[in-house]
């Protein structure tokens, strides 16, 4: 499990926004890139290349689950 000082340290490497814990995952909370990035064996692989793009509706769910402001 990724520490809550880690997290809060960690950023989007193409955008450089926050990302969010969901589940095995860190998502970016910039709407206009919705990276996803996966978590393993408790590593983040923050590498653009392996990461997937969200569609605008997955990527808003999960940032409603998480209380995140959509604007």
């Amino acid at each position: 499990m990724i520490s809550k000082e880690l997290l809060e340290i960690l950023c989007c490497p193409l955008s450089k926004a926050d990302l969010i814990l969901d589940g095995n995952y860190l998502v970016s909370t910039d709407k206009n890139t919705r990276r996803r990035y996966r978590i393993e064996d408790d590593i983040p692989i923050l590498l653009i290349d392996e990461s997937e793009e969200l569609d605008f509706e997955t990527w808003e769910e999960i940032m409603k689950k998480h209380g995140r402001i959509i604007d």
